[in-house]
């Protein structure tokens, strides 16, 4: 039987993604996590066993989903497969083995990145999940076997481990003087410690042995000043480090935010909050080994070399002691580098899990305090810490037992080569300098391979780190070409041709279904239906937060898709029923993107949204801080403001989805008046509820399940008494 290799997943919804990646590695052909969940079309819930089932199919998988039972299962030619573990999860059964107790099962868990032993009873624990017609016990997997497709196709492993060397050279190349500086540095400091053995020596053959102390006095100043120099390259080379260090931890971090700023919504339908927070600690480990790590390992090689072949030119035998123990360290901590990717991974997940549940508690605590479910939501909070402790120990343990062997291992060796060098000295084959002289060279070299080994820890945190990040900086970019700019000119009909959309590709349900649709320039249209219409769905097409799987969209001639979409949204003002208010001034918050704030247009716009009276009551007005850690906004003011926001843009297309659904009567009515002034003139598009927001509309367009029903002005779809007539009918009760 071939090896069977356990990955670990990224994030906490990819078992299934990972569980593939496995046996595509198993069958030869390695798929790197990111494009098998691409194919699963992983969302925050996770995949399923049928999404699972046509992403092997398209790498070249012939696969059969079936519900057995342990006896069933335990057919050897259709190994490894998926199943479905503790209703929760996925996880590969690679190998069913025959002992005298009965069957052992090898289950290779994501979640860990290991492979774990289950007996029978245990298994069927985890693996059972429903009774069949027979009164048995149950469970889900998925048989894949491999087609000539499969082998045909290759992975994308190599590929992802070249970028990685660049991505990481890109950020040392701008950096090249101070590297430069660096390594003078260092060069003057390991000739200093180079000189320090043989004044060592010359203290005790020629001072002590002569009996001369003007010598000695003499050989330890000039340590002094030696060590004084030293001490001053050594301040040198950490401010160096500092200063570089920081600016280019402050460049990884301000491009990882670029990048998340720059990708598709729909890579933030995949992530958990946690995870993507928890990343940014992942550049922390990069900037500290390629500042740090690999500049004392460059120079630990270059010491190593330089004081082992002069401890080769005092003894053989020594410098073979030396490096013989040496060689055993390094293997020892080796060892243990499987075991400390595993512990990493679960300790990055569990502070993923810990940062997400910190957030939901502060930012739900109202939802908390209506459901009183506080004592639940800390004991979810405490479970994790609970998780994090438990690991933690094992970490430290681990590390423990990892710096106890290592320590030994050294040790031995220096007593090893001590009691050789004195053995040497009583047999007066050399002298007694030597044999200090040695044992200073054999302490100097101990700091080298330490920070070897400390390299070796390091490239391991930097690489588990790269591997997750290159998870985001491998998705394309929204704009991932050059496109073009949209002008006035060009701002004409949006033209829906066709469009069809579905969140989830595997769901044979579409969300849009082949829409055909013109909204005019300068012109109201008004999108209504009942919730779960495709109405913001429709929206978000529009706006390019998603590509439709069929048809195309046109701004005034143009595909939308070859236009750039920050341009786009630059002329578009719009208002979202899951706005976001910033945690800063009401003006920057109607104004986000104004480098210099407009105080006249920022007060038309409030004046507009009908929040200007509100403001001017606030002892800061305009300058009040606003936002989770400011003043407190009912829904109400938060929507006012989002409107406000839009009408400062100006924009040429104004999209209202559910503006004014949290506002009182009074309020909506004033609102809408000055709206449809101001809208007079620009393309927009209001999605609403409420009657009295979308009857003056130009034209409305009724959807229902992803399908346009009816179109046409108020009267007309009253006469007509379809589903607007109806929804119209159970909002004002006739």
């Amino acid at each position: 039987m071939k090896k069977f290799s356990a990955l670990q997943q990224h994030d906490a919804m990819d078992c299934g993604p990972t569980c593939l990646a496995m046996i595509c590695k198993y069958y030869g052909n390695h798929y790197d996590i990111t494009h098998i969940r691409n194919l699963c079309t992983t969302s925050h819930e996770g995949v399923s066993l049928y999404a699972i089932s046509r992403a092997a199919e398209n790498v070249g998988f012939r696969t059969i989903g079936i519900q057995l039972t342990i006896s069933e299962l335990g057919q050897e030619s259709f190994l490894p497969c998926i199943i479905y573990w503790n209703q929760n999860h996925f996880v590969v059964l690679y190998k069913i083995k025959k002992t005298s107790r009965g069957l052992v099962f090898y289950v290779a868990n994501p979640a860990t990145g290991m492979i774990a032993k289950f007996n029978e009873l245990e298994f069927g624990n985890c693996f059972l999940n429903s009774i069949n017609a027979q009164g048995s016990g149950v469970g889900i997997a998925l048989y894949l076997s491999p087609t000539n497709k499969f082998y045909e196709k290759k992975g994308d492993d190599n590929k992802k481990k070249i970028q990685a060397l660049e991505f990481l050279y890109s950020y040392l190349k701008p950096y090249k003087k101070q590297f430069l500086l660096l390594i003078m540095v260092l060069i003057f400091g390991t000739t200093i410690q180079l000189t320090l053995p043989f004044l060592t020596q010359a203290i005790v053959d020629k001072g002590i042995k002569s009996q001369n102390i003007n010598i000695i006095i003499l050989i330890l100043l000039g340590q002094m000043v030696l060590e004084m120099g030293n001490t001053f390259m050594g301040f040198l080379r950490n401010w160096l480090l500092l200063k570089t260090g920081t600016k280019i931890n402050i460049s990884l971090i301000s491009d990882y935010l670029t990048k998340l700023i720059h990708l598709p919504i729909s890579f933030f339908d995949t992530k958990q909050t946690g995870d993507i927070l928890q990343r940014i600690n992942d550049h922390s480990r990069i900037q500290g080994f390629l500042t740090d790590s690999s500049i004392n390992a460059a120079f630990s090689i270059i010491n190593i070399i330089i004081f082992g072949s002069i401890i080769c030119i005092y003894n053989r035998i020594v410098s073979l002691i030396f490096f013989l123990g040496s060689i055993l360290y390094i293997f020892w901590v080796w060892a243990f580098m499987k075991q400390r990717a595993i512990l990493d991974n679960k300790i990055f997940t569990q502070n993923s899990a810990n940062q997400s549940s910190i957030i939901q508690l502060v930012t739900g605590m109202q939802e908390i305090k209506l459901n009183v479910c506080g004592q639940r939501k800390r004991w979810e909070w405490e479970h994790i810490q609970h998780n994090i402790y438990r690991l933690s120990m094992k970490s430290l343990k681990l590390s423990q037992f990892q710096q106890s062997g290592g320590l030994f291992l050294n040790q031995a060796k220096n007593l090893i080569i001590t009691a050789f060098v004195a053995t040497l000295v009583i047999k007066g084959k050399i002298t007694l300098g030597m044999m200090i002289s040695t044992q200073y060279i054999v302490g100097t070299l101990n700091s080298p391979v330490d920070q070897l080994i400390n390299f070796i820890r390091q490239f391991q945190d930097a690489q588990l780190s790269l591997d997750r990040l290159q998870d985001v900086y491998e998705k394309p970019d929204e704009d991932n070409e050059i496109k073009k700019n949209i002008s006035d000119q060009d701002c004409g009909d949006i033209v829906l041709n066709a469009i069809s959309f579905k969140y989830d590709k595997i769901d044979s349900r579409p969300n849009i279904d082949n829409v055909s649709l013109r909204i005019p320039q300068g012109k109201t249209t008004a999108i209504v239906g009942l919730s779960g219409s495709g109405k913001t769905t429709l929206l978000k097409l529009i706006l390019g937060f998603y590509h439709p799987d069929k048809g195309t969209i046109y701004i005034g001639g143009e595909r939308l898709d070859n236009i750039n979409m920050q341009d786009w949204r630059k002329k578009c003002g719009t208002v979202m029923q899951e706005g976001f208010i910033f945690t800063d001034t009401i003006a920057h918050n109607i104004a986000p993107n104004a480098t210099k704030i407009d105080i006249s247009r920022i007060k038309k716009a409030a004046r507009i949204a009908n929040i200007d009276e509100f403001i001017e009551k606030l002892p800061l007005k305009y300058n009040t801080i606003i936002g989770y850690d400011g003043h407190n906004l009912s829904i109400g003011q938060k929507q006012r403001l989002l409107i406000a926001r839009a009408v400062y843009k100006n924009p040429k297309y104004i999209f209202l989805d559910e503006a004014t659904n949290s506002l009182d009567a009074n309020n909506e009515l004033e609102i809408m008046e000055h709206l449809n002034k101001f809208i007079k003139g620009k393309t927009a598009i209001v999605i609403a509820h409420r009657l009295s927001t979308v009857k003056n509309a130009d034209n409305i367009i009724v959807l229902k399940d992803g399908k346009i029903v009816e179109c046409g002005r108020h009267v007309d779809l009253i006469t007509h008494r379809g589903l607007y007539y109806n929804l119209v009918k159970n909002q004002l009760g006739f």
